[in-house]
């Protein structure tokens, strides 16, 4: 106990300098406290000038912001959707009948055709109709004659494809100058076309696209094309029919080792890949006997 006890027993300079330390802590404590350290902000957002610029600057956002939000672009109205026809303020009915019109493969030319295949008011029209754009080829009367015919031309109302020029390709809907460049490249690469089936085998051309020019364009001056006998040749000799890729020559002729011999074309549907126009396409260049 004597030696605890000892522990608490200071002298009176200890004694004095507790008693500073413990005056320091609570002057601390009562600063701590009491004071206010906080200082006066730079400028009063309470202001009246500082309240009038912020108003002015939440009206300039608002603007900027409902032209962001009301600006329309410019479209074609062949491309309307539902969603957009929405947008534009259209009726279901309305945007349903724009839809199984187009299903068909049919077109608009005009604000008018518009009106008359969605029945669409005449005040929403007035809004709509200077938004839409149509392509070049509608102001084109030569252009729209031959898209909008819908008569189908004879053999002899029709032009050799063999000798059209790149201008005169242009005027079917859907072939610009990139496509009319590529059908005049891929014809000199042949040597001129032997059939209409070639044309399906240029990149680029849809089945829509070619319907189209076959009704005004058809081959008239076949090329002459001597052709293999299937059962003779390898798949190198194969895949030099242009659209045969090297894979599918070496299943024909690998069906044709197996099989022995091919006895009718009808037998290489049977092979993956072999599409129907394939088919057509092979059996301009290919023999069974």
């Amino acid at each position: 106990m004597k030696y605890v006890r000892s522990q608490f027993i200071f002298n009176k300079s200890q004694r004095t300098g507790i008693f500073f330390l413990v005056q320091i802590i609570l002057i601390l404590l009562f600063v701590f406290y009491f004071v206010d350290f906080r200082e006066d902000p730079v400028f009063d957002i309470k202001s009246k000038e500082i309240v009038a610029m912020q108003r002015k600057l939440d009206s300039l956002r608002e603007t900027e912001l409902s032209h962001k939000k009301d600006k329309v672009y410019r479209f074609n109205p062949n491309f309307i959707d539902d969603h957009k026809g929405y947008l534009l303020g259209m009726k279901p009915e309305e945007i349903d009948r724009l839809l199984a019109y187009r299903a068909k493969g049919s077109w608009i030319n005009s604000s008018s055709d518009f009106q008359k295949i969605t029945k669409v008011s005449d005040s929403l029209l007035d809004v709509l109709a200077p938004l839409f754009k149509f392509p070049e080829w509608v102001s084109s009367k030569s252009t729209s004659k031959t898209y909008w015919q819908n008569e189908e031309k004879s053999y002899v109302q029709k032009r050799d494809i063999n000798s059209a020029t790149e201008e005169q390709l242009e005027v079917i809907y859907g072939i610009g100058n990139t496509l009319s460049k590529r059908i005049i490249d891929f014809r000199t690469r042949l040597g001129g076309f032997s059939s209409d089936a070639q044309l399906y085998h240029i990149y680029g051309l849809t089945d829509e696209v070619i319907n189209r020019l076959l009704n005004d364009f058809t081959v008239k001056t076949p090329k002459f094309i001597n052709k293999m006998n299937v059962n003779n040749v390898n798949a190198s000799d194969l895949s030099t029919i242009p659209g045969i890729s090297y894979e599918l020559a070496k299943e024909i002729w690998e069906y044709k080792v197996l099989n022995e011999s091919i006895s009718s074309f009808s037998e290489l549907e049977k092979i993956e890949g072999m599409t129907e126009r394939k088919l057509e396409l092979i059996q301009l260049y290919l023999s069974l006997d």
